[in-house]
């Protein structure tokens, strides 16, 4: 739903992906490889693209992974030659986020710290199953709460920010970011999760009539083994409503909250991931011409 320059992605999670169910249930699946939706001449292909900050020896960890800008080792002429969401000089007001994580920069080191060079590996694993007539195709939507949406005619502009900065909330102890988003259409809501990073309290879809569709919250870890860092976000819940009980209606206008501990935090996210399905499966077919019945 975002600007296509900003989040063109389908799946783009963190730390928490490792503890984050992406199990699609059966029969519904997200349709890839299809000639007719593949333009002449192309062919589809799969970008992994992996971003990895090295917090070994640093002074403050924690601001590393917010990516502070005042942590790195940025050029002189940064702020003159970066450009921001919008496609200007990013401002000397941006404290951090995504544009002070580029490659090859470090964040600063303890004194006296020299971290050697070593090889990282990334395992994954892709589930599939060849598509048939049974297989039900889900839509995918990535809903930022950011999203400044307005509009333009009949047309419905997105101008999602991907990431914001969260300030000491007065004597609140929450910081709230929400977006009004319409759904031009609609379906029934089969999988839902977040993508969010540390210091989340949770985030939640409303309905136009303010029904809650669902709310992801965060796991943090306890120890140091991988995969449970503590203080990190190790794991997003993930809503899994019975196949027809959450219908979206088209042209519906939705709310995802995110909503963090109040303090100072930059470069986080508040995403909420959801597929829908516009048909359900049939229950079964009542034979007719002596065709066979479908389960």
């Amino acid at each position: 739903m975002c600007n296509s320059y900003i989040l063109p992605h389908y799946w783009g999670l963190g730390t928490e992906s490792r503890g984050t169910t992406s199990k699609i249930p059966d029969p519904f699946a997200v349709e890839h490889g299809n000639p007719a939706y593949i333009p002449h001449g192309y062919q589809e292909k799969w970008l992994l693209n992996i971003m990895a900050i090295d917090t070994r020896g640093a002074q403050d960890k924690k601001g590393c992974t917010e990516c502070r800008c005042d942590l790195f080792n940025l050029p002189k002429d940064f702020y003159n030659v970066t450009m921001g969401i919008d496609g200007k000089p990013l401002s000397t007001n941006y404290k951090g986020g995504i544009f002070c994580c580029h490659d090859g920069l470090q964040c600063k080191l303890k004194k006296g710290v020299k971290a050697p060079s070593r090889k990282l590996s990334l395992r994954y694993k892709i589930t599939w199953v060849e598509w048939n007539e049974h297989q039900i195709p889900l839509k995918f939507y990535i809903l930022d709460s950011t999203d400044r949406v307005r509009k333009n005619g009949t047309s419905t502009i997105h101008d999602c920010q991907a990431e914001y900065t969260v300030m000491t909330n007065g004597g609140s102890d929450y910081h709230v970011q929400k977006a009004n988003i319409p759904m031009e259409k609609g379906g029934y809501l089969i999988y839902g999760t977040a993508h969010m990073h540390a210091g989340a309290v949770n985030a939640t879809l409303y309905g136009q009539d303010g029904r809650t569709l669902c709310t992801s919250t965060p796991k943090y870890g306890t120890g140091k083994e991988p995969g449970n860092e503590e203080g990190y976000n190790v794991g997003m819940s993930v809503c899994y409503p019975k196949p027809g009980s959450v219908k979206i209606n088209d042209g519906e206008t939705l709310t995802v909250e995110s909503r963090y501990e109040s303090g100072f935090l930059t470069g986080v996210m508040g995403q909420m991931y959801i597929y829908v399905a516009e048909k359900l499966p049939q229950d079964k077919i009542t034979p007719q011409n002596n065709s066979p019945l479908l389960m």
